[in-house]
């Protein structure tokens, strides 16, 4: 494994449950509506509870409706740091991410910005705003919490006509990413990201060199590149016979990287690459799956 990789482990369901409503309190004494998103709503509204897996709270709100603003929303950070928590305000193109921890639990606050209609989720997924203007409401964990209505309408543009049935650890990214590429065709982006297997001294940035498990380099192992904060679309391509791929990143940020090695595929969700940088990429078979900054910097 990277020497800086982490694992993503499941978080302590009865401090998450305690945290998510203490948050709750916080947002509703400020006046800010504020929704649950991604696993945390998908676990609410189609379980009744938290994913088994989950790694982390998710939670939302949108820019610009219901009175929220930038300079709220910082505010809002400070309260929550009064009540214990770190709070770290990330502003990009397409939200403001209020990442908040406490007690070992990971939540994440994220306020989407609407561009031209729309809001981008992870990685970069358009979602119609009009779906949280008149937020739903539902009984989850003994009190009431907001979700975007419908629900199911925003479930299957999010994670495809099959969301009710559960999935493992794993699965459900792929299917995130295989909507950003049915329907996230922004090759307009000003400053696109592009990933070939042949290098454009004009054009690539860096590099990404797939190994297999014995060390050796691999060929025609797909690689998919997508973003998490700017509106630039995904890309992917298959390592030349050296085994790399090479990049234009549209900025410094968190992307997501699959890597698919003859059919057994692994979703880095949060790998922070920078430009001009070269990485390698290694497998774990200890950890097929939950690895976080798990590309080396060469």
């Amino acid at each position: 494994m990277g020497l800086n990789a982490t694992l993503f482990e499941p978080m302590d369901m009865s401090v998450a449950e305690v945290l998510l409503k203490e948050a709750k309190q916080i947002l509703d004494d400020l006046g800010i509506p504020f929704f649950l998103r991604h696993g945390t709503c998908l676990g609410a509204v189609r379980d009744g509870a938290f994913i088994p897996w989950d790694d982390d709270l998710d939670i939302g709100s949108v820019i610009g409706l219901h009175g929220l603003t930038d300079e709220i929303v910082e505010q809002a950070a400070v309260e929550f740091r009064k009540h214990g928590y770190s709070a770290d305000v990330i502003d990009s193109e397409l939200h403001i991410s209020v990442d908040l921890k406490k007690d070992g639990i990971q939540m994440d606050w994220t306020c989407y910005r609407i561009i031209d209609g729309n809001i981008y989720q992870w990685p970069v997924l358009k979602i119609p705003a009009s779906l949280h203007e008149n937020l739903k409401e539902i009984e989850f964990l003994g009190t009431t919490f907001m979700v975007p209505n419908p629900p199911e309408e925003y479930f299957r543009l999010k994670y495809g006509d099959d969301w009710e049935t559960p999935k493992e650890a794993g699965e459900f990214e792929q299917e995130v990413l295989d909507l950003m590429e049915d329907h996230s065709q922004l090759s307009d982006s000003n400053n696109p990201l592009r990933l070939a297997n042949q290098r454009d001294e004009a054009q690539h940035t860096g590099s990404i060199k797939v190994v297999g498990f014995d060390g050796e380099t691999v060929a025609g192992a797909e690689v998919t590149l997508a973003p998490t904060s700017v509106l630039t679309g995904l890309d992917k391509t298959n390592t030349n016979s050296e085994g790399y791929v090479y990049f234009r990143l549209p900025e410094e940020a968190c992307y997501v990287v699959a890597v698919d090695l003859d059919g057994r595929k692994e979703i880095l969700y949060l790998e922070e690459l920078k430009p001009n940088v070269e990485y390698l990429y290694a497998p774990d078979p200890e950890h097929p799956i939950g690895r976080a900054n798990a590309l080396i910097a060469q």
